[in-house]
């Protein structure tokens, strides 16, 4: 019962986010891609746009979100000296739904697919939540086509979240979902309406199941990774700190080199709430991908 207590929170919060970044869309100025559509990738097809010019860096968004909902504050910004591509995952949005099985490696090619079809040998990578376990497995099996990675609010193993917000992810249910925010926004794009439900049984399997991408895996990527988080979003924060740790931070940087990593905790924030602070994480990108 408490369990579920504490999940009807984090769906309410997310609800909250939802209709905020949903109402500032529509009376807000938004700005168009230059170019969007379809790329094949291992026998399905992935949504993308693709916005500015400039240095590339790919978007990957949290779940049961689309491009909008998540990234339709920085892209307008992100976008004025930058060519930003943002994907949808599978299922997600204008992305068709999928029997095949959410996997992380699987994902993580997808976006490699993606790069391959815009022609992009190399790009920087920021993924929030589910995109950023993403991230980190496209930094893991592709090395090659990183130059720098953001992680925002997310982790590599689910042992990183506290354990009430495992909790949670076992206590999801379809029903929550119905009628919400994100219903709305999958109706908007997606192709096919009626794979609402099977959308949503499909990420709530795969978010109740243990991963575990590998410390040794983290400790070998060789791009600088900035990690952003909220100080109350959800992550265990003795966690995070080994994972900075395995990336090279968690230094005396007066007694040596500065850690080619950052490690950024954003005081007051939730991990809704932490999306929400666009000049906030806007200036930790600038700075750190210069």
């Amino acid at each position: 019962m408490k369990s579920l207590f504490k999940f009807s929170t984090l769906l309410k919060s997310l609800l909250i986010l939802m209709i905020t970044i949903i109402t500032s869309q529509v009376y807000g100025q938004k700005v168009k891609p230059s170019e969007s559509g379809y790329a094949p990738a291992n026998g399905s097809k992935v949504y993308y746009e693709v916005y500015g010019k400039g240095k590339p860096i790919v978007l990957l968004h949290g779940a049961f979100m689309t491009i909008d909902t998540n990234w339709g504050q920085l892209i307008p910004e992100l976008s004025k000296n930058r060519k930003v591509i943002a994907v949808e995952l599978q299922g997600h949005g204008h992305t068709p739904f999928s029997e095949r099985k959410l996997s992380h490696t699987a994902l993580a090619s997808d976006v490699t697919e993606v790069m391959n079809y815009l022609k992009i040998d190399k790009a920087d990578v920021a993924g929030y939540s589910f995109g950023g376990a993403i991230a980190y497995q496209l930094a893991i099996q592709s090395p090659e086509r990183l130059n720098k990675l953001v992680i925002i609010s997310s982790t590599y193993k689910n042992s990183g979240w506290l354990p009430e917000v495992n909790n949670a992810f076992k206590g999801m249910k379809p029903e929550l979902f119905m009628n919400s925010p994100m219903h709305t926004a999958y109706d908007a794009v997606a192709p096919d309406k009626t794979k609402w439900t099977k959308f949503l049984e499909q990420m709530i399997a795969t978010a109740g199941q243990p991963f575990d991408l590998g410390d040794d895996n983290i400790s070998k990527i060789s791009a600088p990774v900035l990690v952003i988080a909220g100080d109350n979003d959800g992550l265990d924060k003795t966690e995070l700190s080994k994972t900075y740790k395995l990336l090279g931070g968690g230094v005396s940087a007066d007694m040596g080199p500065m850690p080619k990593s950052q490690l950024a905790i954003v005081p007051g924030q939730s991990h809704v709430s932490l999306m929400m602070q666009t000049a906030t994480i806007l200036n930790y990108l600038n700075s750190f991908l210069q």
